[in-house]
């Protein structure tokens, strides 16, 4: 992206792994790289973090948050959306959001 145009955060290398430890990764995280041909590296792989970011002209990178409306707290994804409809199901849910408060949160 031009410096300044948002963006998801997309990464590879030698060192990115086909799939996490203990199991598989979703297809939409871990897809083929669309310019390992060009870059002579055939079967490189690219990691969708669902971060978004933009290119600051200084090179360095500013954080604006996620595509979805996940959220890591202490190393766990947490779908908030999962949690908003298990309490709408409920026979008492009426309606409501769910957010993340606290310092040991971390987005992504």
């Amino acid at each position: 992206m031009p410096p300044g145009e948002v963006g998801e955060i997309w990464i590879g290398g030698v060192g990115l792994a086909r799939g996490y430890m203990d199991g598989p990764t979703s297809r939409r995280e871990v897809l083929s790289d669309p310019w390992a041909a060009v870059k002579g590296t055939p079967g490189a792989r690219l990691y969708r973090t669902g971060d978004l970011a933009r290119h600051l002209p200084d090179g360095k990178l500013d954080f604006l948050g996620r595509v979805d409306h996940q959220i890591k707290l202490r190393g766990f994804r947490i779908e908030l959306g999962e949690i908003e409809a298990a309490l709408l199901a409920h026979a008492r849910g009426a309606g409501g959001s769910v957010i993340a408060l606290g310092e040991d949160r971390t987005r992504g």
